[in-house]
């Protein structure tokens, strides 16, 4: 009888197309799990598992912690689903976690909130050991403009100005709990807490601020970029290598 499994999920994105199904590839996160999945409950080939996650991310995005629920028919244990999927995963995913969920849990209808990290990196010497996992900025950004910027983003607004897909039809309105802007020597993270992201709107949103914080944003025009919901007022897509899903909140 088939059980409903929560699963927790670490990746490196830097070699996937994100995490849904693309056309033509087999590098998708979903993918690889989908199919060490069906390998493990002996599906005979043209049938696989589903595997459903908490959001989309995007080519080359990471995750510390992906939620993700799946229908198995097994007789392991969680602990030993998520010995298996490790053993034959490739090195840049792993499955923390593994638990028996209810069977109306849904992985992203379910989620109330997800946590976001931007990192950038602005110093002297290269980041060698980071360079897959920050943006190397050319100038360091004032953030006390970039905090005042941030102000205007916080709570309730249509986004559809932050979202890289202009053919959404779908509601672009998203509330931002807090955006949070840290500075460790030559690191500058972005923590962004909301019930929902649009696509590309955590690295819309980051470019924004640092045109902001290098004075070529006035933080005041962004209750206008907001209400002109136009793509092109707002700053830059920033690149994907600097941005991490480190949690989903349920």
């Amino acid at each position: 009888m088939k059980q409903n499994y929560k699963l927790t999920v670490a990746y490196d994105g830097t070699r996937y197309y994100g995490w849904e199904h693309q056309p033509n590839t087999e590098m998708t996160i979903q993918g690889k799990l989908e199919t060490v999945l069906s390998r493990m409950s002996g599906l005979p080939e043209g049938e696989s598992v589903t595997v459903i996650g908490a959001g989309r991310t995007d080519a080359g995005v990471h995750a510390r912690a992906m939620t993700a629920n799946v229908l198995l028919d097994t007789q392991m244990t969680p602990e030993e689903i998520g010995r298996y999927m490790n053993r034959y995963l490739p090195e840049d995913i792993c499955v923390r976690d593994v638990k028996v969920c209810a069977d109306r849990f849904h992985s992203r209808f379910k989620a109330i909130g997800k946590l976001y990290v931007y990192t950038c990196y602005v110093g002297e010497d290269k980041p060698v050991f980071d360079r897959k996992y920050v943006t190397v900025l050319e100038e360091r950004p004032d953030t006390a403009r970039m905090r005042e910027a941030a102000e205007y983003l916080v709570g309730t607004h249509d986004f559809k100005a932050f979202c890289g897909n202009p053919h959404m039809k779908k509601s672009t309105v998203r509330h931002l709990r807090s955006i949070e802007i840290t500075e460790d020597g030559p690191y500058l993270r972005i923590a962004y807490q909301g019930n929902g992201f649009l696509q590309n709107m955590v690295r819309i949103l980051t470019g924004t601020l640092i045109e902001a914080g290098c004075g070529r944003i006035d933080p005041a025009r962004i209750p206008e970029i907001l209400e002109s919901r136009d793509r092109s007022q707002a700053g830059p897509t920033m690149p994907p290598q600097g941005l991490t899903l480190v949690r989903v909140d349920y």
